[in-house]
């Protein structure tokens, strides 16, 4: 028997002033994307996260476990219709999750996976790769 995910924590104030920011579309995307980034952070044993600004966008840290790469959500007024899940462009991230996912998601660079504000988000995928991010010291270490 499985149990039910933990409750999410309280946006922090930081974030919540720049997502309220955002337009309503983006703001309910970025509300999806931080129920998974938890979810998945709780389910692949990275530790608690640490929400806070990098940038001035919001970001997710595994500060205590040192586990993984900071994954930021962000919406940007020049590219409207998307948010996207930004990781530290020296990893080789992106370069993994666009040979897997290609045709399935949308990357910018070497540094995000841009998801349309509308429609369904691709949990399934989208799940791999927040699990590889949130995990990818860990992983580094034991290869």
């Amino acid at each position: 028997m499985s149990r039910p995910p933990a409750p999410l924590p309280m946006v922090a104030p930081e974030v919540e002033a720049v997502v309220g920011a955002y337009p309503p579309a983006a703001r309910r995307r970025f509300e999806e994307l931080r129920r998974l980034v938890y979810q998945v952070a709780e389910r692949e044993g990275a530790g608690p996260l640490t929400e806070t600004l990098k940038w001035g966008e919001p970001a997710y840290l595994t500060a205590a476990s040192k586990a993984g790469t900071t994954v930021r959500l962000a919406w940007k007024a020049k590219e409207p219709a998307v948010i996207g899940a930004y990781v530290n462009c020296n990893t080789t991230l992106v370069e993994t999750w666009r040979r897997m996912f290609d045709g399935t998601l949308a990357f910018a660079g070497n540094r995000a996976v841009l998801l349309d504000l509308a429609g369904p988000l691709p949990d399934r995928p989208l799940a791999i790769c927040l699990a590889q991010a949130l995990t990818y010291h860990r992983d580094k270490r034991r290869s």
